[in-house]
């Protein structure tokens, strides 16, 4: 059984809410899930399957409850290359920093040799009043990649 370690960031609640849907949907299909609302690093296994989760606010920054998480990755002394991950951003088109937060912490994870498994996920809340529902399409082939 694969395990999928589910990661998000959120400061009105969609990224939790897609988080904890999509963690449902990997349950239901056999997959071992963990998890975490804005962890600390030290929380996370430093291998296998991540997934992260993240809503943009203001000028495109990171949630407040994952900024001390993104900051803990930035360290000189972190290595991620034995992590494979998956990313959606929630964020608004009427914003030129759309999705910002996840294309920065996309970069960051890269940079600490962590490998993006499939296309990252950018959610629109213009076109969509519920983002779990583009978030389970995607789920349906980014799971076949496991």
């Amino acid at each position: 059984m694969k395990k999928v370690t589910l990661i998000s960031g959120s400061t009105m609640g969609s990224a939790e809410y897609v988080a904890e849907h999509l963690a449902e949907i990997l349950s239901d299909e056999g997959f071992e899930t963990d998890l975490h609302h804005g962890p600390s690093l030290n929380d996370l296994p430093h291998e296998g399957i991540w997934l992260v989760v993240t809503s943009t606010h203001g000028a495109g920054d990171l949630p407040d409850n994952l900024q001390p998480f993104a900051n803990e990755i930035s360290a000189d002394s972190v290595d991620l290359s034995k992590v494979t991950f998956g990313a959606i951003g929630i964020g608004s088109s009427e914003y030129d920093t759309f999705c910002g937060a996840i294309r920065t912490l996309d970069q960051k994870l890269v940079e600490k040799g962590a490998t993006l498994l499939g296309d990252r996920l950018e959610i629109d809340i213009q076109k969509y009043d519920i983002p779990e529902d583009p978030a389970e399409e995607w789920m349906a082939s980014w799971k076949n990649l496991l």
